[in-house]
C-alpha cells in the first residue's frame, strides 16, 4: 500500500486529503492520503523516517519556503520560484521538491484571459505568492506585490490608490485573509475603485466566495476562487508521483 499526504500547520480542512482519498477511492487504487499536521518544520525529517511506504507530499501554508533545506533535488520550476508544493520520494530514497501551484494557478487563469491590460496586484509575500509570481512574468504579465510592509520590491496595503487598482486589472489574493471559519475578512484593499474590466482571484476555496470575492462581484467584476486551481495542480502531483 502506498501512502500519500500533506504537510502543513492546523489542516483539518484540507482539499488535498479529501480529494486523494475520493480519487483512490472511485479509482480503486490500494492508497492513503494522510494529513501530516506538524507544529515546526523541524518535525519534517522524523516523520519521513517514521512513515513506512511514503510515495509523496503535498506542501502547504506555511512551510512551502521552509521545507527546502531538507530536499535533495528542485525542478527547475521550483528552483526559479523559491517554493515547493509537492515531494516525490524516488526509488533511491531522495526528496525531490517540484511546484504545481504556478500550474494550476495557470490554467485556471487560462479561460479568463485576455483581460483588458497584463497588468496586476498579488495580495501577499508567502510561499504561494511566488509560484503566482512566477506565472504572471511567464504570461507577459506587470506586476506589483502588496505586503503589511513596504519594501523596495512591494507596495503597502494602507498605500494603495485609485491608480493603483484602476491601473491593475487582476488583483490576486494570496493571503489567508478570508478562510473558513474566518469568511468575514479580506485584505485591505481600495474596493471601491474595482469595475468590469476587473478580475479578482482568490486561492482560497472554503468560502466558494470569500468577501473579497464578493466586494468584486458587486462592483461587477469577473471572479475566480482557488477550487479549479487546486484540482490542477493536485491531477500534475500525482502526474509527478506516477512520473
Amino acid at each position: 500500500m502506498a501512502k500519500f499526504g500533506l504537510i502543513g500547520r492546523n489542516i483539518s480542512y484540507s482539499f488535498s486529503k479529501k480529494y486523494f482519498s475520493e480519487k483512490f477511492e472511485k479509482e480503486q487504487l490500494n492508497h492513503t492520503y494522510e494529513n501530516f499536521d506538524i507544529q515546526t518544520i523541524a518535525a519534517f525529517p522524523r516523520l519521513f523516517q517514521q512513515t513506512d511506504n511514503l510515495k509523496g507530499f503535498n506542501v502547504t501554508i506555511p512551510y512551502k519556503e521552509e521545507i527546502i533545506p531538507f530536499l535533495d533535488e528542485l525542478s527547475l520550476e521550483a528552483r526559479e520560484i523559491g517554493a515547493v508544493n509537492t515531494i516525490k520520494i524516488s526509488k533511491k530514497h531522495k526528496l525531490i521538491g517540484y511546484n504545481t501551484d504556478y500550474y494550476g494557478f495557470k490554467k485556471a487563469l487560462e479561460p479568463h484571459l485576455p483581460i483588458k491590460r497584463k497588468t496586476a496586484l498579488i495580495l501577499g509575500t508567502g510561499g504561494a505568492s511566488k509560484a503566482i509570481a512566477y506565472t504572471l512574468k511567464n504570461l507577459g504579465f506587470q506586476y506589483k506585490l502588496v505586503s503589511r510592509q513596504q519594501t523596495k520590491n512591494t507596495l503597502q496595503y494602507s498605500q494603495l490608490t485609485q491608480r493603483d487598482i484602476e491601473n491593475n486589472f487582476l488583483i490576486v489574493n494570496c493571503t489567508p485573509l478570508g478562510t473558513h471559519p474566518n469568511t468575514l475578512e479580506c485584505p485591505l484593499i481600495p474596493y471601491q475603485f474595482v469595475n468590469e474590466n476587473h478580475l479578482l482571484f482568490d486561492l482560497i476555496y472554503n468560502p466558494a466566495e470569500t468577501t473579497f470575492l464578493k466586494h468584486g462581484k458587486t462592483r461587477g467584476a469577473k471572479i475566480e476562487n482557488g477550487l479549479k486551481m487546486l484540482e490542477f495542480q493536485a491531477n500534475k502531483a500525482w502526474e509527478i508521483w506516477n512520473s
